[in-house]
């Protein structure tokens, strides 16, 4: 058996059994510095088209979920954090981290796919539907997994995650295809067979960092308070996996944040594709 460089071994058969753990990986100093990032990045954007940032979920179901703010629910996103300040892309590379991402896959060869994040903005944050990231961007090995930093603390009450432990085992799940007022598909189940209510809550301390499976169900609640809930998400596979589709492209996706991608060709007729 490979040695451990960060979680314990009871930690890592938590992780095989649910899906899902929770760890603390950066310090303090660390996390006021991304947060800080995190509020200059969003608060600029807001001021330049922050109707062009927002990200909710529409349909009849999100609506439903949604309940008494069902016209006016919203979330605030942005993309590639890592294009626009050079604290992400530290982040991204923290050492702690990928000690953390290489004891969970089993692989030191660590790749980016993408990251984001989402702000709940109090009193009308969005929920989102339980769902998988798998159909988003289905790899063949599935090694793909999401990487859930909390910039506030979390709970239920502020729209935090929700997950159904143990759900990365039932592979690949039915999905329910929408398309969203951008034209982009939305990927939820059945939200009769599996509703946000049955989920188990997760809630986290500001700086505490989820760690779950792309076939893990997840979901997340309503923000009714009034305190924002901001998060930061790093989604990352091992570089022997391959995607089953050309979709999600992203900037940066492909950099190598551990280890090497001997699959990774050099030819000069391919040296301006991604």
């Amino acid at each position: 058996m490979v040695a451990l460089k960060f979680l314990t071994p009871e930690q890592k058969q938590f992780w095989e059994d649910n899906g899902y753990i929770k760890l603390n990986i950066f310090s303090t100093k660390e996390i006021n510095e991304i947060s800080d990032a995190y509020t200059e990045l969003f608060e600029r954007k807001f001021h330049e088209n922050v109707e062009g940032l927002e990200s909710r979920w529409t349909g009849q179901d999100m609506k439903k979920l949604a309940g008494s703010i069902a016209d006016d629910y919203t979330i605030k996103s942005i993309h590639n954090l890592q294009m626009h300040n050079d604290v992400f892309t530290r982040t991204i590379t923290h050492p702690k981290l990928l000690d953390a991402l290489e004891d969970i896959m089993g692989t030191e060869d660590i790749m980016l796919h993408h990251t984001k994040a989402h702000l709940k903005p109090p009193e009308k944050g969005s929920p989102y539907l339980m769902h998988q990231d798998y159909p988003y961007f289905p790899h063949k090995k599935h090694t793909m997994l999401a990487v859930f930093l909390h910039l506030d603390d979390t709970t239920s009450e502020n729209g935090g995650l929700a997950i159904y432990p143990g759900s990365h085992k039932l592979g690949p799940l039915k999905e329910i295809k929408k398309t969203d007022d951008w034209g982009d598909p939305i990927y939820y189940v059945d939200p009769q067979e599996y509703p946000l209510s049955k989920a188990t809550p997760i809630s986290a301390k500001k700086g505490e960092v989820v760690f779950f499976s792309y076939l893990t169900l997840h979901g997340s609640y309503l923000n009714l308070s009034n305190r924002t809930r901001r998060m930061f998400l790093i989604q990352v596979r091992a570089a022997d996996d391959e995607p089953i589709q050309d979709v999600h492209n992203s900037p940066c996706q492909g950099l190598m944040l551990r280890g090497k991608n001997i699959y990774k060709d050099a030819l000069m007729t391919n040296r301006y594709k991604h």
